[in-house]
């Protein structure tokens, strides 16, 4: 059976505990789904915990990023090995919630390109984390929806859902960091798209620490932003065009 969605997540020396998040991925989906976890190189700590998992779970399809390191590449990457028309992209460190993947996916599938989870509307909530990242993500989000009218308050959140359809139209030019989701919600707005938004509550990481470093990637985002505005007609440094690789 083809799978309905396509759930990408990019993995960084995870270890084991990405044993109990994947338990909760797949018990929270209910459609017919493929799961890609996507690891840059075959030293990654994830990935002898992938093999052992997908012994048993035929859904995991752990994929080896050969773009270059990093996640944006590897989002790229794991995005253009997905079979589904639905693609949805969340985190290894389970912040984000996973019961939402059936709904981002069912809002695609009634015809909006981008589903996004937003911490920012009514009804979201973000718990923990960074509070310089934190602010900066809320202002970009809340102040580019009310200027640009983008369809969501939290452009810059990474748990969102795809038209794979639309990803190939448009191509992914990031190249850096997780601009990816900003980028193709502004990349929607100039095309006069439908992007829709549900409320979430991100929770920061149990384990591990963030690999977000936002002194290096604000520029990105701002790249993106003043795109949504109309105020850049180039699109992105170099990530190339074509959602599949």
């Amino acid at each position: 059976m083809k799978p309905r969605v396509s759930v990408v997540i990019p993995a960084y020396n995870e270890g084991a505990p990405v044993v109990p998040f994947l338990d909760r991925i797949f018990e929270a989906i209910t459609l017919p789904a493929e799961v890609l976890v996507v690891y840059d190189t075959v030293e990654d700590t994830t990935v002898p915990f992938l093999e052992s998992y997908a012994k048993h779970q035929p859904q995991l399809r752990p994929v080896h990023n050969t773009l270059g390191r990093g996640p944006a590449k590897a989002l790229r990457f794991g995005i253009g090995q997905a079979t589904a028309d639905v693609v949805v992209v969340t985190m290894a460190d389970g912040s984000d919630d996973p019961m939402q993947i059936d709904q981002l996916t069912r809002l695609v599938e009634r015809g909006v390109v981008v589903a996004c989870a937003s911490r920012y509307m009514r009804g979201g909530q973000q718990v923990g984390g960074p509070w310089i990242k934190g602010h900066v993500s809320r202002l970009a989000g809340v102040s580019l929806n009310l200027i640009a009218r983008v369809g969501t308050h939290d452009a810059t959140n990474s748990f969102k859902a795809y038209s794979r359809a639309f990803v190939e139209r448009v191509g992914i030019d990031s190249d850096a960091g997780f601009e990816l989701g900003i980028e193709l919600v502004a990349k929607a707005r100039r095309l006069g798209l439908p992007v829709a938004e549900l409320p979430t509550i991100w929770l920061d990481r149990a384990d591990g620490t963030s690999n977000f470093k936002v002194k290096a990637w604000i520029p990105r985002y701002l790249h993106w932003y003043l795109y949504a505005l109309g105020l850049s007609g180039r699109e992105g440094g170099g990530g190339g065009r074509g959602g599949r690789s």
